[in-house]
């Protein structure tokens, strides 16, 4: 079970996502979280900063599509201006929606990866269906209450996978 809980890679934030390695392993597309992973938890738009970067995936060829466990009012509100396809009520991290971001992008879990802040949201459920996991660190420590209970939750799971060095980024 705890394996099903490790992301294929950690990083800062979306920012630090080397764009070419995902080039070089085949991937075509990127499922992402939207609060806390993309912007501040209650950020109703985009930086200039995220716009840019969506851009530059864009660019370079990757398909893009948001997956949020948040309303639909929220998430399409934030992909609009932004011109992604994007899946409010998500239900994360139950397959379904995974699957829709596959068939609206036109890829395979191969050719996917799951970028999130969550581990029992975002990685729990990319890993679920064979998809490469992107752990980002989350943007802001503000979030809603539940998320804060599972954020406890996911300080001593990897409490426990750094007991049984089962943490692949860190020695």
């Amino acid at each position: 079970m705890l394996k099903r809980l490790i992301p294929s890679l950690y990083v800062q934030s979306i920012y630090h996502i080397d764009l070419d390695a995902l080039k070089a392993q085949g991937v075509k597309g990127i499922i992402t979280d939207l609060d806390n992973t993309l912007v501040a938890w209650d950020s109703p738009y985009a930086t200039p900063k995220l716009a840019a970067w969506l851009q530059d995936v864009r660019e370079r060829g990757f398909q893009v599509c948001i997956v949020s466990n948040n309303k639909k009012t929220r998430v399409e509100e934030f992909a609009r201006p932004l011109q992604l396809p994007a899946i409010s009520d998500a239900k994360k991290p139950i397959s379904r929606a995974f699957r829709r971001a596959m068939q609206i992008m036109g890829t395979e879990p191969h050719e996917t990866v799951v970028v999130g802040d969550q581990i029992f949201t975002d990685v729990w459920g990319g890993n679920r269906m064979g998809i490469y996991t992107i752990l980002v660190l989350p943007i802001a420590s503000k979030e809603w209450a539940g998320t804060k209970l599972l954020r406890a939750m996911e300080r001593f799971v990897l409490k426990e996978l750094r007991k049984r060095g089962m943490i692949p980024w860190e020695d």
